[in-house]
């Protein structure tokens, strides 16, 4: 039986590790804009260089993630997010102070940047892990959406708040904002006063490539973990071939402004707001089975969506917004409800490692959905690139009506 929707907002610790987190997604839209403001206005940094800037900020999941989790399982959960914000704060914070200084390199950027991203990949993993440490079973799909609508409505209002931010104070400035709230978010996890477990660590640990298999096999035996992990990666694999010409095709076929297509995309995180909303009451109405099957279809949908769009702005407009609504619902939906799915049933010892093995697939499958996407793009088209993805989503569908999945309630 799942608790009372308004449980949670009784619940101090969970309203301080929410409150941080909230704010924290807030400073990290001021640095996704500022950062790469700060490459190109003030180092005039060319297109080459903010890939590799990109690539650095994002290889860290790739690179340690599998690693990770087991020091998630290893370590106390609530230390390694402390470390992770201080850390963030640190280096986001000193890149500002470089540019006081004088020093700011490109090559400066790019460290930060990697350095930031190795603790942005241990706060994610931890952060999952530790939920269910702080909250009962029963309240993990409200805790859940309620993270999920701060992500949402940050992804809302963020980045014109943090484009009046970087307006005011310069883009290397403006980075001392989101240095500042990753110290909020770090105050809010001291105050947790939810004593920590007793330690999981053993005097004869297991090689770290042992307890990485030991993550691998908890997900290959169990049939739902398997399922959520195909799924998403499968997921993640074809909306990256997707977005990859998105842009492209909604500037160079239907003749979008920027404007235009700023305000197409910004729906998605409408769409967002209310999954985030939603998601915890259909699980309630609907079952968790049926929930999570409806999310595929929704995603379906909008990717199908995508791709009808074509001729005339009057046309082409409807169909991209609904798509987009669809996409932001669905995205929403899913996770919330499969991330409190996998927190229930995976062992607290293995929560560091299945969290991080999920990530490292779900996530390493997108880089090579925008590189097939790039190649199809440019031998098929954009449009037919869009079916291809389209078509590969609604095949994903299969992973979720064919397993045990379906018949939860």
């Amino acid at each position: 039986m799942f608790t009372r929707f308004s449980g949670l907002w009784h619940h101090r610790d969970f309203l301080k590790l929410w409150f941080g987190e909230s704010v924290s997604l807030f400073g990290s839209q001021v640095s996704i804009l500022a950062l790469q403001l700060t490459a190109v206005l003030i180092l005039h940094a060319n297109a080459a260089q903010i890939g590799l800037l990109g690539a650095a900020e994002y290889a860290p999941l790739l690179l340690l993630s599998l690693f990770v989790g087991v020091w998630v399982d290893r370590l106390p959960r609530r230390f390694l997010l402390l470390v992770s914000d201080i850390g963030q704060a640190v280096l986001i914070g000193s890149v500002p102070v470089a540019f006081l200084l004088g020093f700011l390199r490109i090559e400066y950027l790019y460290t930060v940047a990697f350095l930031a991203g190795c603790f942005s990949v241990v706060f994610g993993i931890a952060y999952q892990s530790y939920l269910p440490e702080l909250v009962e079973g029963e309240s993990l799909l409200e805790g859940n959406s309620k993270l999920e609508a701060s992500r949402a409505v940050a992804g809302i209002a963020g980045p014109s708040v943090a484009g009046m931010i970087i307006q005011v104070l310069s883009a290397p400035l403006a980075l001392f904002v989101d240095a500042a709230s990753f110290l909020v978010s770090a105050i809010c996890l001291k105050w947790i006063r939810v004593p920590a477990p007793a330690s999981r660590a053993s005097k004869a640990q297991p090689s770290i490539w042992k307890q990485i298999a030991e993550g691998l096999q908890a997900i290959l035996k169990h049939p739902l973990l398997r399922t959520i992990a195909a799924y998403s990666s499968t997921l993640n694999f074809c909306w990256s071939i997707i977005f990859t010409v998105y842009t492209l095709y909604a500037v160079n076929e239907l003749h979008f402004s920027s404007t235009l297509l700023g305000i197409v995309l910004g729906v998605g995180g409408l769409g967002g707001l209310l999954g985030a909303i939603i998601a915890e009451r259909l699980a309630r109405w609907c079952g968790l089975g049926p929930t999570l099957l409806a999310t595929a279809l929704l995603a379906s949908a909008g990717a199908l969506l995508t791709f009808i769009a074509h001729g005339s702005l009057l046309v082409a407009l409807p169909l991209l917004v609904t798509g987009q609504f669809l996409m932001g619902i669905s995205t929403t939906v899913y996770n919330v409800n499969q991330i409190s799915l996998r927190q229930a049933i995976t062992p607290a010892a293995l929560q560091g490692r299945v969290n991080a093995t999920i990530r490292f697939l779900a996530g390493g499958s997108a880089p090579l959905g925008s590189l097939v996407g790039g190649l199809l793009g440019t031998l098929i088209g954009e449009r037919a690139t869009l079916l291809f993805g389209a078509i590969g989503i609604s095949l994903a569908f299969g992973w979720l009506f064919f397993s045990p999945i379906r018949h939860l309630r």
